[in-house]
């Protein structure tokens, strides 16, 4: 079994009560094999080298899952205010620095910041197989090993809204 193949289940999980309640909506995207997976990598491979290239794979509001392609220098820090991220390395390996202050921070939208770097951060390495989540509000900035690529599945899980129902 591929490993992005357990992200997808515990994902499926996770959002499985909502095809119980009604019918899902027509642009919700709750399915992507592992061949289309590898024909997003190989899209973002062949585009002219970035920092970061994101591309959707599973969506059903308020959640959703995306391939990262992470090539040369550090894409820049983040903070995600309202939202949890949780990464699943799919290929390669780098480095994730989290915590710490984000350097020179800028209000990216409503309910992100942006900054070129963090200060006073913890540095852990990454590689392929490894899983980790970012609480929200937290500084955290991915940087790929020389060589690179490194290629992520990553969730944003929103904080539940006060008195909704579970």
């Amino acid at each position: 079994m591929k490993p992005y193949y357990l992200a997808a289940m515990v994902l499926a999980a996770a959002i499985s009560p909502a095809f119980a309640q009604s019918a899902p909506p027509a642009d919700m995207q709750t399915y992507m094999s592992s061949g289309e997976v590898q024909d997003l990598i190989a899209k973002a491979k062949a585009q002219p080298a970035k920092p970061l290239i994101a591309q959707p794979i599973l969506s059903l509001a308020p959640y959703r899952a995306s391939l990262e392609y992470r090539n040369g220098p550090a894409s820049p820090a983040a903070v995600h205010t309202t939202e949890a991220e949780l990464m699943y390395v799919i290929d390669g390996s780098g480095t994730l620095v989290v915590g710490g202050e984000l350097v020179d921070g800028k209000q990216a939208n409503a309910t992100n910041l942006s900054g070129s770097s963090i200060k006073d951060g913890k540095s852990i390495h990454v590689a392929q197989g490894d899983f980790t989540i970012v609480p929200e509000n937290t500084p955290h900035q991915l940087i790929p090993d020389s060589g690179g690529p490194l290629i992520l599945m990553t969730f944003h899980v929103p904080r539940p809204v006060p008195g909704a129902p579970q």
